[in-house]
């Protein structure tokens, strides 16, 4: 484990290594995510067992939501790279004649990610394709909770990179307490609201800039009207992927009473279509990443009346699929974010009635809305809040790179993926050239009656 000095001499490196300016050079940046990528592509198979090894995810999970989502996001930022990085025209008021204003992006310097366990490949990788694209040094605290990814982190990031330019700390909770000491010059942070809370608090000595990606309860709501098979489909694949370990999964189900019987019907049948009659034995399904998590999930299914599901095996760390009802309003089904494979059941009557229920809480990271009426739609999207939306579908907002991801209140600050990534960890710096030939003389005193052509000119 590496002391506090040894933290310390680490960002004074990568601080040094900043200001020779080598990172600023577009051509560096690009052999930078080359490299990267060509590491992810080569280590594919040692990554996918530490993936399986930490969190049971197939061969096709961990490539769907980790290696191949990483993979894109650098063949995105390597193709607009250029364009994303190139200065900025703006209008300059006639006030300022002869001069041109421009926008210059910058790297902030070092920067720190802060990963988590759920995604911890993706997750960790993610904002570092942002933090090099914009021209920073990184440093990378990868998540104890997955140990054989962090591991597997830290080869990949040594293979590819000096200290001095990007580097991977020890997984443990107490690295991070260190790293939190140093002052960074952006910090990105990646997990639960509570530590996110104590993050801000450790950035806010140094007036740090910070980026927090948390999570919450995100909605699911199934209207009268909703393709009822559709939306069975889709709200198992997207509740329980990752095994429901996800910070956008749908936390609570929210069902017309006139279409509950029959949708959770369709969902109880919908496990089975897609992980069999004995989720333990699919190789799609996957595990609760420790015992520590898996005793706090395995207290909550009797808060409710189980629908299907609901079994468990502690040496395995596996929870089945399960669905529930009857949920107290004050159980921590809808207290507490669940992250992990059980999904409550809650009826109303009146859509409102949702709204009311959404609002009255902290602001979710995603809401989730199935209805075939683009008027039901248009409805939910104007009268509540979330970080993300999705209509008729589950997770899919956060698969398009062309959109920015990330929280709003209790769910995060700040976003990513694609060129918001690169903007994220961009400074936005404000360049005027002013002309010395052409220069308004009326700015400067003696004033005398030039106030008259000055409230012209402002108009």
């Amino acid at each position: 484990m590496m002391t506090n000095d040894k933290y310390t001499r680490l960002v004074k490196l990568q601080k040094a290594f900043f200001n020779e300016h080598i990172t600023r050079e577009i051509p560096f940046r690009l052999c930078a995510l080359d490299r990267l990528a060509e590491a992810l592509v080569s280590r594919e198979k040692q990554l996918g067992e530490a993936l399986h090894a930490d969190l049971g995810k197939s061969a096709f999970e961990s490539y769907a939501t980790e290696i191949g989502f990483l993979l894109h996001e650098i063949r995105t930022t390597k193709n607009h790279l250029q364009s994303w990085a190139r200065d900025r025209r703006r209008p300059t008021p006639l006030f300022l004649f002869g001069s041109k204003s421009r926008i210059h992006y910058e790297p902030y310097g070092c920067t720190l990610i802060i990963a988590p366990w759920n995604y911890p490949l993706q997750l960790a990788l993610s904002p570092l394709i942002g933090a090099i694209a914009a021209g920073n040094c990184a440093i990378v605290k990868p998540s104890g909770e997955a140990p054989r990814t962090a591991a597997a982190l830290q080869e990949l990031i040594d293979e590819c990179f000096e200290e001095e330019y990007i580097a991977v700390t020890d997984a443990d909770r107490e690295t991070t307490e260190l790293l939190l000491q140093e002052r960074f010059d952006y910090i990105f942070y990646t997990g639960g609201v509570e530590y996110g809370r104590h993050v801000m608090q450790a950035a806010s000595r140094h007036l740090t800039p910070v980026t927090l990606e948390l999570g919450g309860k995100s909605p699911c709501i199934v209207d009268d009207d909703a393709d009822l098979k559709a939306a069975a489909r889709r709200i198992v694949w997207g509740k329980f992927l990752n095994c429901g370990q996800t910070c956008v999964a749908p936390d609570y189900l929210m069902v017309h009473r006139k279409v509950q019987d029959k949708l959770t019907e369709y969902i109880c049948d919908e496990i089975t279509r897609q992980y069999g009659e004995n989720p333990q034995q699919s190789p799609d399904y996957p595990r609760i990443v420790n015992a520590r998590h898996f005793d706090r999930l395995s207290a909550l299914p009797s808060h409710g009346t189980i629908l299907c599901g609901g079994t468990s095996d502690p040496a395995d760390r596996y929870m089945a699929p399960t669905l529930l009802t009857d949920i107290p309003l004050q159980s921590p089904l809808l207290t507490d974010e669940i992250f992990g494979p059980i999904l409550p059941v809650l009826p109303f009557d009146d859509i409102d009635d949702c709204v009311e229920y959404v609002n009255d809480r902290e602001k979710p990271l995603a809401l989730y809305y199935f209805t075939r009426s683009k008027k039901r739609a248009r409805y939910m999207i104007q009268h509540t809040t979330s970080g993300g939306a999705c209509i008729n579908d589950t997770i899919v907002q956060t698969a398009n790179g062309n959109l920015p991801f990330g929280g709003i209140g209790n769910s995060g600050m700040g976003a990513y993926h694609g060129r918001e990534s690169f903007e994220t960890f961009s400074h936005r710096r404000s360049i005027v050239y002013s002309s010395l030939h052409l220069y308004p003389n009326f700015k400067f005193p003696p004033y005398a009656d030039k106030l008259k052509w000055l409230k012209r000119l402002m108009k």
